[in-house]
């Protein structure tokens, strides 16, 4: 037993799915964990630990990390690290765990993008933080325009070479970038396993990037990302921006009061309608909705409290729509 005394839920894996990224052999469980927020420098560490817990005692086993991921950027992976010490490292075996980087993390022309230089860089700084020997994935976060996709790459796998991680994976690459990325690390004899992008009812560009068609094509699992849209997805904004939201509070580059338009609140309001039609929360709709997408290997959680995670994992059982119900849902987002 651990040292904190935290023994795993010994019925954790009963209601879990677990889905092939890919061509690979690597399992990825329906529902993953995200840390990009509400695991700061600035956030409660028992309700991290609350939440993991709640998490592996699910069948979560995947939690997803990136070297910017706090704030403070770093701040995420030394609390992980702390977390994994204390309560999982008996269970190593059993977690699929994964840092990115590619975002500004340091000063100067070496703490950003995707050089060899820096993503080696910032691996071997991620694995201080954690306290960890080596990630399962380890992901160039985001494509680079002025470093050439073989010397990315090339780095992706020298990390696998040297020990540092199992797997490789990219993120926000569209479809014609993961095929390249596809053919070079084939070369480089480098086990690719995913791309992790961005995917909601609300935002399609895997569809439109040319993604969902090259993935399947390469051997490539996909992993969404914000399947409710930072929380757009959900009642809280049904009738305007709440004090206490993300939004409110700034803490997001991309979900700003000015994308909650009058025609944005209609379309939620709408969606709202077809949830509840079903049973569902809009959250649990908007979940469901990218959790029936054979396409998509796992999908990315954020939460805030435990109850949350197990909310979230409650979906499980009831993803499948009628063909009136996605037309509806096409129609009411512009998609139709």
């Amino acid at each position: 037993m651990p040292v904190s005394g935290y023994c795993a839920d010994e019925n954790r894996y009963e209601s879990m799915e677990y889905n092939h990224s890919g061509a690979s052999g690597l399992l990825l469980p329906a529902l993953s964990l995200g840390m990009w927020h509400n695991f700061g420098s600035a956030d409660s560490f028992d309700n991290m630990q609350a939440m993991l817990r709640t998490a592996f005692d699910c069948g979560v086993t995947y939690f997803d990390l990136a070297n910017n991921y706090g704030p403070v950027p770093g701040s995420a992976e030394e609390n992980f690290g702390r977390l994994y010490a204390k309560d999982f490292r008996p269970y190593r075996d059993e977690l699929i765990i994964a840092s990115k980087a590619g975002h500004p993390m340091w000063p100067g022309p070496y703490g950003n993008w995707g050089s060899r230089k820096s993503l080696l860089a910032s691996l071997d700084q991620s694995l201080r933080r954690t306290g960890l020997e080596y990630f399962d994935i380890f992901y160039s976060h985001r494509p680079d325009p002025e470093t050439p996709l073989e010397e990315t790459m090339g780095a992706l796998a020298s990390a696998v070479q040297q020990g540092k991680a199992l797997y490789a994976g990219i993120s926000n690459y569209d479809g014609e970038s993961t095929l390249r990325a596809a053919e070079i690390l084939r070369e480089l004899h480098c086990p690719f396993v995913v791309n992790q992008s961005r995917y909601s009812i609300l935002d399609r560009r895997i569809e439109d990037n040319g993604l969902k068609a090259v993935a399947q094509k390469a051997g490539v699992g996909i992993v969404a990302f914000s399947p409710l849209a930072q929380g757009l997805l959900s009642d809280k904004y049904l009738d305007g921006v709440p004090s206490q939201s993300r939004m409110a509070k700034g803490r997001s580059l991309s979900l700003k009061e000015s994308v909650l338009t009058a025609e944005k609140r209609q379309q939620l309001r709408q969606l709202n309608e077809l949830a509840a039609q079903r049973g569902q929360t809009l959250a649990q709709m908007a979940l469901a909705w990218v959790l029936k997408d054979s396409d998509v290997t796992s999908v990315l959680i954020g939460a805030s409290r435990p109850e949350q995670i197990r909310e979230n994992i409650a979906v499980l059982g009831h993803t499948d729509f009628t063909e009136e119900e996605l037309r509806r849902i096409d129609e009411i987002v512009g998609r139709a």
